[in-house]
């Protein structure tokens, strides 16, 4: 009897490009925007869908930049059309994530970063269960409600709005994969925290590439 020949392990199914769909949530007022700057800042490279909306724009913002700014009439197309995979009303207003747009990213090679309202994730996470979702919070209730305050964007009727859907939202952490402290004044240790999750969950065994 000879002995049989070694295994051959499958190196490629490593060392190939492993993109991720990964979506950042939280409450109003935690930080999604500035981990997402910071991402960049820090030298992350990855695909950023723009959001459709149908708010208006404020004068600070750029269409297709900050959002695709929609009329209600073409959101509605987009959903009739089921090209969008996920949307729902924030405060009044459509919001939703292009299919093609995500989709553009990952065949790329390149990682897909999602912003994404609390109450959405749910429907990215049973569309794409391979979605790594991270939860940004305050470390304080105190300091969620400073920074709501500091932005000035509501009266006072609509920024006690925000702070009631805040605390609801927040009860919502088990359903997400990652939790994140976000600290007054620690932006880099978020994004470092962020960037650390991507990295472990491209060296998982158990890998699954985005099916969408």
């Amino acid at each position: 009897m000879t002995d049989s020949a070694p295994e051959v392990l499958p190196y490629e199914v490593f060392t190939q490009p492993r993109p991720l769909l990964v979506v950042l949530s939280g409450p109003s007022g935690v930080g999604k925007d500035s981990t997402m700057a910071g991402l960049r800042a820090q030298g992350a490279q990855f695909y950023q869908v723009v959001t459709a909306t149908t708010r208006p724009r404020r004068p600070s913002e750029v269409d297709g930049v900050d959002y695709h700014f929609l009329t209600m009439q073409r959101f509605a197309e987009m959903i009739e059309a089921q090209e969008l995979l996920e949307h729902a009303v924030v405060y009044g207003d459509y919001k939703g994530i292009p299919k093609a747009e995500v989709r553009k990213g990952l065949q790329s090679g390149m990682d897909v970063v999602l912003r994404v309202d609390v109450q959405g994730v749910e429907t990215v996470q049973r569309m794409v269960p391979q979605a790594v979702t991270v939860f940004l919070i305050a470390s304080s209730d105190e300091e969620m409600v400073h920074r709501l305050r500091d932005r000035r964007t509501e009266n006072e009727g609509m920024l006690a709005m925000r702070v009631a859907t805040a605390r609801e939202e927040l009860r919502r952490v088990d359903s997400f994969k990652y939790v994140v402290i976000n600290r007054e004044d620690a932006l880099d240790e978020t994004v470092q925290q962020v960037l650390a999750i991507m990295a472990a969950e491209r060296c998982r065994v158990d890998w699954q590439p985005v099916a969408l």
